[in-house]
Formats: structure tokens, C-alpha cells, sequence
């Protein structure tokens, strides 16, 4: 006999992974991270036993439950799970999840839809970070179709915009937490960030990489992960997150430039390449080339309208508001989901009994 938790299956962004209901998951979070190891059949490199895709992009939660708090809708809980090893970090947020997370919340009666749209105010509980989401709702019904396209995904669908507030310092309290937006470890000149997502920025010649390479040629060099490596533990242990080695925070961006973008980047998660780019990780970057001192507005294209990121998939649009020169009011970006499918989702019982150990019984 197995333990049944109601899941639904969504692709947000660029990423997919089980949707649950907050109240359907184990309380204590050392219970709920062994659900979630069981669900995605993780620690594994296929994940073979569970709903993961064997991949970062692929092995990701969310969390959604109605929120308590006065003018927000619903809380928002991003768990990451790895897929080789037997963790579940829920320091970062996760953009691309997050366009999901509007759609579901309507379908499952958190909110009520309007038409013809919904926006649903969502706060992240990862980073404490304000997201309102605009829903495309004819009718008062959640649709998916549209002429929306985003780069990482085929086809188009109908648009979910997203604004951002309270980005800066999301989980270390401070937009450049070491106090310097520009330093070098190791010799190598860095931009230590938190907006939206922890980041550390350096320009990809400075340890050997092609910012225009593949994912896949990129990850092929060890050597070169190895070292940046070395320097993200560093970056972590300077932003006040101290020891990093099991968390995916401080995530990574390489840097180059580019004629036909703001900036060319390719996104480390931290231990592979990015096939696209994160929209935190995009918010983070956008906001360090508009900010004067960092590594990464040395190296952008300045222009006027939303800063544009070309990754290897196309180009991500961030869409900004400064607050002068020393913070960001809010930051947008256009995603797009789709529900793939609802249903039952099975764990051992040794993993979990349930909230309903008599009435499972009696099943």
C-alpha cells in the first residue's frame, strides 16, 4: 500500500514539475523533502523510480497554498530538487515555476478569476519576494492558447505577465551583499548580486569559456566547472550564505558581450549550463548591467527599453524600474505554462503515512 497525494503536472516557463496544494504535503519540512525525493525519484541520474526529467529544469516543485497575509492571494514554496543526490535546497526562487503558479492557484479555487483576466498576488516564501502574476481568463476560465512565444519552448500560448517587487537583497537582505559591486576572487574580477536570485557574475573569458558555446560543450569541460567552483564556494561564503557546497545558491552567470543584445550570458545552475536562461537569474543580470560599478554594465549594450539577454536559446526581455542608481523598484518579464495533467501521485508509505493513516487503512 502506497500513500496518494493529489498533484498536477505544469509546465512554468522553461521549466516543468509537480504542482501540490500546501495543505496535501507533510508538515515538518524534513518529511516533506522525503516526499519529494520519493515523488521525483531522486537520488537517481534518471530518476527512473519517480516524476522527475533527470535534469534541473525537470526536478522542480512548487508549492502553493492560500496565503494568510492581508492583499496577497497565495504563498509560493520553489523546492529544488537535485537529481543525483538526496537534496532538496529551498533557498532559491524560481521564476519559470512561477508562471504556473497563477493558472493553478485559479484552478484549484485559491482564487477567484475575473474576466478577461485574473492577477494573482503571490508571495515566494523562499525569498519573502512580492510577484504579481496577470492571467489571461476569458470568461472567468483559466485559457492556455495564445500567440505568446517564448524561447525554450515550441509553439505559443497564451501570455502570463509577471511584475517583481522587492527583488533587491531578496535572501541576503542587501543588493550587493559584500558592500562592493565590483571585487576579485582568486584573481578574477566578480559582481556579487542578490536580486531575485543570488548571483555571481564574471566574464567568461576570465576562466576559459565561450559565452556564445553550447550547453552541452560547456559542460563538457570539467576543469573549467571545477574552478568556477572554487570561486562560487568563496562568493557564497562572502554573501553571507556560508557554506554552499549543497545548495544551488549562489547561482552563476558568464558574461560576454554582444552587438545584438544588452548582454550574451550563459546561466550555470550551478553545477551544468542553463538551456535557456532562469527569469531570476535574467532579473539579476538585467539589473547589474543597468547598475553603474558592476562587471556586467562595463561589459552591456546600453539602450534604452527593456534589457535584452541573449542566451542560447534566443533572447530573454526584462523589463525595469530603478530606483536611481542604488536599487530596483520592480522588474518584469512575459512567461507562459500549460497544465499537462492532474491526477494521483504515489509514494512508499515507509516514506510517508499520510494526514489520513486510519481512512488509507481502510483503502
Amino acid at each position: 500500500m502506497q500513500t496518494r497525494i493529489p498533484c498536477v503536472i505544469m509546465r512554468g516557463g522553461t521549466s516543468r514539475g509537480p504542482y501540490f496544494l500546501g495543505h496535501d504535503l507533510p508538515r515538518d519540512a524534513a518529511t516533506r523533502d522525503a516526499v519529494l525525493l520519493a515523488a521525483m525519484g531522486s537520488p537517481h541520474q534518471l530518476q527512473v523510480d519517480g516524476i522527475g526529467g533527470t535534469w534541473n529544469q525537470t526536478s522542480k516543485v512548487a508549492i502553493v497554498s492560500r496565503a494568510t497575509e492581508p492583499g496577497i492571494d497565495v504563498d509560493y514554496l520553489f523546492a529544488q530538487v537535485a537529481v543525483d543526490r538526496p537534496i532538496v535546497d529551498t533557498r532559491p526562487n524560481c521564476g519559470n515555476m512561477l508562471a504556473g503558479v497563477g493558472p493553478f492557484a485559479i484552478e484549484a479555487g485559491l482564487v477567484r478569476a475575473a474576466d478577461p483576466t485574473t492577477t494573482v498576488r503571490i508571495r515566494n516564501r523562499n525569498t519573502g519576494a512580492l510577484v504579481e502574476a496577470l492571467v489571461q481568463t476569458p470568461g472567468g476560465h483559466v485559457t492556455y492558447e495564445g500567440d505568446a512565444a517564448i524561447p525554450g519552448v515550441d509553439g505559443t500560448a497564451a501570455p502570463i505577465e509577471l511584475r517583481f517587487r522587492k527583488v533587491a537583497g531578496a535572501k541576503t537582505g542587501k543588493l550587493f551583499p559584500t558592500g562592493d559591486r565590483r571585487e576579485a576572487i582568486d584573481g578574477v574580477a566578480v559582481s556579487l548580486i542578490d536580486c531575485a536570485m543570488p548571483m555571481m557574475l564574471l566574464e567568461a573569458a576570465s576562466v576559459g569559456a565561450d559565452v556564445t558555446a553550447t550547453p552541452a560543450a560547456l559542460d563538457a569541460d570539467r576543469d573549467m566547472f571545477a574552478r568556477i567552483e572554487a570561486l562560487r564556494l568563496e562568493a557564497g561564503r562572502r554573501m553571507g550564505l556560508g557554506d554552499v557546497r549543497d545548495s544551488v545558491i549562489p547561482k552563476v552567470g558568464l558574461l560576454g558581450r554582444s552587438d545584438a543584445a544588452t548582454l550574451a550570458v550563459r546561466y550555470l545552475t550551478p553545477h551544468e549550463t542553463h538551456k535557456t536562461l532562469a527569469v531570476t537569474g535574467g532579473i539579476a543580470i538585467a539589473s547589474a548591467a543597468r547598475l553603474t560599478g558592476t562587471l556586467a554594465h562595463a561589459m552591456a549594450h546600453q539602450h534604452d527599453g527593456p534589457v535584452r539577454i541573449a542566451h542560447p536559446a534566443g533572447v530573454l526581455e526584462v523589463l525595469l524600474e530603478l530606483d536611481g542608481d542604488h536599487g530596483v523598484a520592480w522588474a518584469g518579464v512575459m512567461r507562459t505554462a500549460r497544465r499537462i495533467l492532474e491526477g494521483t501521485l504515489f509514494v512508499p508509505r515507509d516514506v510517508w503515512a499520510g494526514h489520513d493513516t486510519a481512512r488509507q487503512a481502510a483503502e
